[in-house]
């Protein structure tokens, strides 16, 4: 049983259809590992997917800014993760492994497909989204809270230009089973980097920022879609 979204802005569905002339199945939402679900749980749509025939994975999620020369509004195509829960033992993969699956020990150098990276790069330029585009790594914390100024240095100085509460136990999955795997973030804010820094980031903030950038990355999204080869 899939579990139940209790966060505002994902709605917790699967939607099937056609885009682009492609046969897609659309998460809208997902879930968190911080709303209570262990990570392996969190992962179900992905495999529940792949099960039916999924062979490529587009992730998305709202991140926040660590890298200064980003913006509040950029979208970042993930280019690489630093997985913290995994590295402090709360690894998606973590327990016993159906090799039906994927193997027990899965190499993640090459998470994120760079075909479909370069094929964002040339729909954004002819969306004329080039000034908003940008590329990095992102970090994923277990949240809920939001990150502390001391925080944002560490994960700054780690080379992370984004971070987010997601999207890196998908992308492990979704490998795992053989998919190919393409991310993007868009910055819904800058972390704070200064104790003199008066703004908190709110969920609202977030919502806010996504429900403006919805139409470039409605747009983008089709267009990438439509440029993969299958």
């Amino acid at each position: 049983m899939f579990p139940a979204s209790t966060v505002p802005g994902h709605m917790g569905k699967l939607v099937f259809g056609i885009l682009r002339g492609k046969t897609v199945v659309l998460m809208r939402g997902r879930f968190h590992n911080y709303e209570g679900y262990p990570m392996w749980k969190t992962t179900i749509p992905i495999r529940v997917m792949k099960a039916l025939g999924v062979h490529t994975l587009f992730l998305t999620n709202a991140a926040g800014g660590l890298n200064p020369d980003f913006n509040v509004g950029d979208i970042m195509i993930i280019r690489d993760h630093i997985d913290l829960p995994g590295l402090t033992g709360e690894c998606v993969l973590r327990g016993t492994n159906d090799e039906r699956f994927g193997p027990r020990f899965l190499a993640t150098v090459d998470t994120y497909d760079r075909e479909l990276s370069e094929i964002a790069k040339t729909a954004a330029a002819e969306l004329g989204l080039n000034e908003i585009l940008r590329e990095g790594t992102y970090i994923m914390i277990g949240g809920p809270t939001f990150e502390t100024v001391a925080e944002s240095k560490l994960l700054r100085s780690f080379g992370g230009d984004a971070v987010g509460m997601s999207t890196v136990a998908e992308s492990i999955v979704g490998r795992h089973m053989g998919m190919r795997v393409f991310g993007m973030s868009l910055i819904t804010d800058m972390c704070s980097m200064s104790y003199d820094e008066k703004k908190c980031t709110t969920h609202q903030d977030v919502l806010a920022i996504g429900e403006k950038r919805a139409g470039d990355l409605q747009k983008l999204a089709s267009l990438i879609v439509e440029k993969m080869t299958l």
